[in-house]
């Protein structure tokens, strides 16, 4: 069946606003962030969800909520999806009538392509693919997104102003976006393990688990602003840590010895696999 071409004579009840179909830690962390750079209002936001579970923090920041999907696509010109993979079929299904050539659809569904998100909207929809990370919440996140086959420039322009103050984000080619996945999305809670490991082991030696977790926090964040900060490879980097025959060293040997840096290049891969199984789907 062909699919319809986005109907130009629907009109939005109110425009210029921002829609987020889900309502999960994601879309409260893009939420955040657009109010945070300070071109939309906290009532310019719609958000739905099928439950008040996650809406309430939505609605302490002033936006507006319902349980109604095509509610937020009427009420929109940005739309974000933010929903789980696999429930963006059937959303689709239900937004698809309602999706004018006056929206911009941004799907941040994990391993969902390009060419499934414009198979299930209007012919000439304008969409986006964005994957943005959870520290967007503090607006320090790492987001990457492709532009699909309607999209221009001035829609990338317009999603690079509305999520500015989030952090970083680029744009780049669709096969790059499930390796950021793999590298930025879930190498967050492999930072958050690291960090944990690091707190256990100030702990195990004597050290206030508070104070461990506040010195540990600093430490990662540090190391952070030198890899950008510097320009260095973090290999430059980790040299000039080390003395000979200092402590540096040999709590490195130990690292080396339980394959830590394999083990992080394998749980990249095995991020962005399974990323790209989801979209298969």
């Amino acid at each position: 069946t062909p699919r319809p071409r986005a109907n130009p004579g629907l009109a939005m009840e109110t425009g210029g606003s921002v829609g987020l179909v889900g309502a999960g830690r994601m879309a409260l962390a893009i939420a955040t962030g657009i109010l945070a750079a300070g071109n939309v209002k906290p009532q310019e936001i719609i958000a739905s969800a099928p439950s008040d579970n996650n809406l309430g923090k939505f609605k302490e920041m002033g936006m507006r909520t319902t349980h109604d999907n095509c509610s937020v696509v009427k009420n929109c010109t940005v739309l974000f999806l933010a929903v789980k993979p696999h429930l963006l079929p059937n959303v689709l299904m239900n937004i698809c009538p309602l999706v004018t050539p006056a929206h911009l659809v941004v799907s941040v569904a994990a391993g969902v392509t390009i060419d499934t998100l414009e198979s299930h909207l209007p012919l000439g929809c304008r969409v986006l693919r964005m994957m943005p990370n959870l520290p967007c919440m503090v607006l320090q996140g790492a987001s990457v997104f492709c532009r699909g086959t309607n999209a221009t420039t001035s829609d990338a322009d317009l999603l690079k102003g509305l999520v500015s103050a989030c952090g970083l984000c680029e744009e780049t080619p669709e096969s790059y976006i499930d390796i950021h996945t793999g590298v930025s999305g879930s190498g967050v809670a492999y930072v958050y393990l690291f960090a944990e490991a690091l707190i256990d082991g100030a702990v195990k030696m004597g050290m206030p688990y508070e104070l461990a977790k506040k010195l540990v926090a600093h430490t990662l964040l540090g190391a952070g602003k030198m890899i950008l900060d510097s320009g260095e490879h973090p290999a430059k980097l980790k040299s000039d840590v080390c003395t000979p025959g200092g402590t540096t060293v040999h709590g490195l040997y130990q690292l080396e010895k339980g394959n830590l840096r394999s083990a992080v290049i394998d749980a990249v891969g095995a991020a962005t696999s399974h990323a790209r199984e989801v979209g298969k789907r």
